[in-house]
C-alpha cells in the first residue's frame, strides 16, 4: 500500500466515521423524523442540505468530465440543471411546503383526490428515482475504486454496503444534518484543486476568471479555449467552443428536458417540507442556489482545464500541432509508452482507463478515430486505432493526479466524489422508501399500519433500492451524467407536468392527472427503453442508440421535454371531456396560492 493510498483511506475514513457518528446521533423515532426531520430544519442549514442532496456524483464527478469531451455542447447540464433548480424555487416550492403533506405522491394523491393518482405517482417517482440512483452507484463505485485500487465491480459493492448503513438508520433528520457535512467536503474538495491548478495554468486564483484567461503556450500568451480548439481540431475531434457532437435542436430539448426535470425532483422537493414555515421554504431555497453556484460556475473551468492537461500529457508538445497535423507523425510527438505517468497505470488498474500500443510502435496515439479524415491520415501514418479510452467518469477525480498536486488534495478530492454520491443517494433512497412505506402501504394499501411497521417498510425498501441499482450500477445504460439526465427526463415528462397544473389549475382534475401521468410516463419510458434495451438491459434493445435511428434526431436524454408536452396535453383534453374537480378541492388549489402571513 502506498502513501497516496494511505492517506486516501485515511481523509475518506474520518469523513465516514463523521458520517455515520451523526446519522447515529439523530437516528429517528417517529415518522414525522424520518420522513421530513420533523419539520424543524433552519432554512440556511436546509439550503446546504439541500444543494449536497442535488449535487450528485453526476454533478462532482461526471459534469466535468462531460464539458471536457463535450466543450460548449456540455454547457446544456449546466443550463439545464441550474434554471431547473430556479423553476422549482419559484413555481412548485413554497406551495409544496404551504400544502404540508410529507411526500409528493401524498400532495398528487390528496390535490387530485385519487389513490389512483397516488399509485402512478409513486410509480413515476420509483421509475425516476431508481434510474437516478443508478448513477449515484456508479459513482460510489468509481469513486471507491478509486481509494482501494480495485475493480470497479469491488468498488461499488463496498459502497452499497455504506450507503446502507448510513441511509436506512438516519432517515431524513440523519441525512440532513449529514448533507450539510457532505457538502462542506464536497466544495472544498471541488474548488481547491480547481484553484491550484488555475494558478498553474493561468496564474489566476480564482477558477471563473481563469477560464477565460491565458497561459504560455508557443513562447505567447494564448487563451485556453483558443488553444483547446487549435490542438482538438488537428486530432479529429470538434474545437472546444463549438456545439458539436448534437444538433441544436437536441440541445434545446436536452437542456429543457433538464430543467423542468429537476423541478419535478421528488428528492428534492421533499427537503422544502422540513422547514417550518412557507417563508422558510423560499429562503432555504434562495441559500440552495448561493450553493450550488459556487460548484457550478467552477465546473467549465475544471472541465476545460482537466482536457488541456491531458493533452500536454499525450502530445509532447502541442502547439508543435497547430495548423501542422503531419507534426503528429514525427517521431517524439506523442508520449512514450513506458513512460505513461503514475496517474494513467492507477487509473488502467481500475478498468476505466484502457491503454494499448495497437500498432506496437513504443508510442501512445490519441485521436478521433470516427473522424473520417483523421482515420485517413492515421491509416497513411500506420495507426491502428486510438491507444487510450478514457472513461469521462473519473476526470474530476483524476484531475489533481494529472496536475501532479499534494497527496492531500488528491485524498480530499476522492472524499468529496464519495460525498457526493452519498449525499444524493440518500435523498433518493429516502424518497423511494417514503414512496413504498407512506404512500402505497400507509396511503392505500395498509391504512391501518403501525409507525413502527411503516419505519420497518421504508428500510427494508431502501435495503431492496440499493441492492438493485448497484446491480444496475455495474452495467450502466451510460456514465453517470446521461443516466441522471435519463431520470430527468422520466421526472420532466411525469411529475412536472402534474404539479404544475395541480397547483395553477384549479380545474384540472383527477382523470385528466391520471391521463396526463400515463402518457408522459411510459412514452418517454418506452422511448428510452427501446434504445437503452428494457428495464436498462442492454441485450432487449430494439434499435441501436444512433442518431439515424432516433424519433426526429432526438436522442433518449431530450426525450423528457416531448414527455412533457404529451401529458399537457393529454391531461387537458381528458379534464374537458369529464367532470371538473368538486368545489372544495378547487378552493383547496386557491388556497395554496393565497400568501399567508407566518
Amino acid at each position: 500500500m502506498d502513501a497516496q493510498q494511505i492517506m486516501n483511506l485515511s481523509v475518506v475514513g474520518l469523513t465516514f466515521a463523521l458520517y455515520i457518528g451523526i446519522a447515529i446521533w439523530a437516528r429517528t423515532g417517529s415518522t414525522a423524523e424520518f420522513y421530513v426531520a420533523g419539520k424543524g430544519v433552519n432554512p440556511v442549514a436546509n439550503g446546504m442540505a439541500t444543494a449536497a442532496d442535488w449535487m450528485s456524483a453526476a454533478s462532482f464527478i461526471s459534469m466535468a468530465g462531460l464539458i471536457a469531451f463535450l466543450g460548449y455542447s456540455g454547457g446544456a447540464y449546466l443550463m439545464g440543471w441550474t434554471g431547473g433548480y430556479v423553476l422549482m424555487a419559484l413555481l412548485l416550492a413554497p406551495y409544496l411546503r404551504k400544502f404540508g403533506k410529507f411526500t409528493v405522491p401524498e400532495f398528487i394523491g390528496d390535490r387530485f383526490y385519487s389513490n389512483a393518482a397516488r399509485v402512478i405517482a409513486v410509480i413515476a417517482l420509483l421509475a425516476m428515482s431508481i434510474t437516478y440512483v443508478i448513477g449515484q452507484m456508479r459513482g460510489v463505485g468509481i469513486a471507491f475504486s478509486n481509494i482501494l485500487e480495485v475493480p470497479l465491480w469491488i468498488g461499488l459493492v463496498s459502497g452499497m454496503a455504506v450507503v446502507f448503513i448510513y441511509a436506512v438508520f438516519g432517515g431524513m433528520k440523519g441525512i440532513t444534518y449529514t448533507q450539510i457535512a457532505q457538502y462542506v467536503v464536497m466544495i472544498f474538495a471541488y474548488t481547491v484543486p480547481a484553484v491550484f491548478i488555475s494558478l498553474t495554468i493561468t496564474g489566476v486564483p480564482i477558477p471563473q476568471i481563469g477560464l477565460g484567461s491565458t497561459t504560455e503556450a508557443a513562447g505567447e500568451s494564448v487563451h485556453i479555449i483558443q488553444a483547446l480548439d487549435r490542438t482538438l481540431v488537428e486530432i479529429g475531434f470538434a474545437p472546444y467552443s463549438e456545439l458539436a457532437n448534437m444538433s441544436m435542436l437536441n440541445m434545446f430539448m436536452l437542456t429543457l428536458s433538464l430543467m423542468i426535470g429537476t423541478a419535478g425532483l421528488p428528492h428534492v422537493i421533499i427537503r422544502f417540507f422540513t422547514v417550518p414555515r412557507m417563508r422558510d421554504a423560499r429562503r432555504s431555497a434562495g441559500w440552495a442556489l448561493f450553493f450550488i453556484a459556487i460548484l457550478y460556475t467552477t465546473a467549465p473551468a475544471v472541465g476545460a482545464m482537466a482536457m488541456w492537461n491531458m493533452l500536454n500529457t499525450t502530445i509532447e508538445d502541442p502547439t508543435e500541432v497547430w495548423d501542422n497535423r503531419e507534426a503528429l507523425a514525427e517521431p517524439g510527438a506523442w508520449m512514450a509508452y513506458d513512460e505513461q505517468p503514475s496517474w494513467m497505470e492507477h487509473w488502467a488498474g481500475t478498468g476505466l482507463l484502457d491503454i494499448e500500443d495497437k500498432n506496437e510502435d513504443g508510442h501512445l496515439q490519441y485521436y478521433n478515430e470516427d473522424d473520417e479524415e483523421m482515420a485517413k491520415f492515421a491509416e497513411e501514418h500506420g495507426w491502428e486505432g486510438s491507444e487510450l479510452d478514457i472513461d469521462r467518469d473519473i476526470i474530476v477525480l483524476a484531475n489533481p493526479q494529472i496536475a501532479n498536486l499534494n497527496p492531500i488534495v488528491v485524498a480530499l478530492v476522492a472524499a468529496g466524489g464519495i460525498a457526493a454520491a452519498l449525499s444524493t443517494a440518500a435523498g433518493l433512497l429516502l424518497a423511494i422508501s417514503s414512496a413504498v412505506s407512506h404512500d402505497l402501504l400507509k396511503g392505500v394499501f395498509m391504512p391501518r399500519i403501525t409507525e413502527k411497521q411503516e419505519m420497518l417498510a421504508a428500510r427494508i425498501s431502501m435495503a431492496v433500492a440499493i441492492l438493485f441499482a448497484g446491480y444496475l450500477g455495474l452495467n450502466p445504460p451510460g456514465f453517470a451524467a446521461e443516466v441522471v439526465a435519463l431520470a430527468f427526463g422520466l421526472a420532466a415528462a411525469s411529475l412536472f407536468p402534474t404539479l404544475m397544473m395541480g397547483i395553477f389549475m384549479a380545474k384540472m382534475n383527477k382523470q385528466g392527472a391520471i391521463a396526463g401521468m400515463l402518457v408522459g410516463l411510459f412514452s418517454t419510458l418506452l422511448y428510452i427503453f427501446i434504445y437503452k434495451g428494457f428495464f436498462f438491459f442492454p441485450e432487449t434493445a430494439l434499435l441501436p442508440d444512433e442518431e439515424a435511428y432516433w424519433l426526429f434526431g432526438l436522442n433518449t436524454t431530450s426525450f423528457g421535454a416531448v414527455g412533457a408536452v404529451l401529458n399537457f396535453i393529454a391531461a387537458y383534453v381528458v379534464s374537458k371531456l369529464t367532470a371538473p374537480p368538486p368545489k372544495e378541492i378547487q378552493q383547496l388549489v386557491e388556497n395554496i396560492r393565497v400568501p399567508k402571513a407566518d
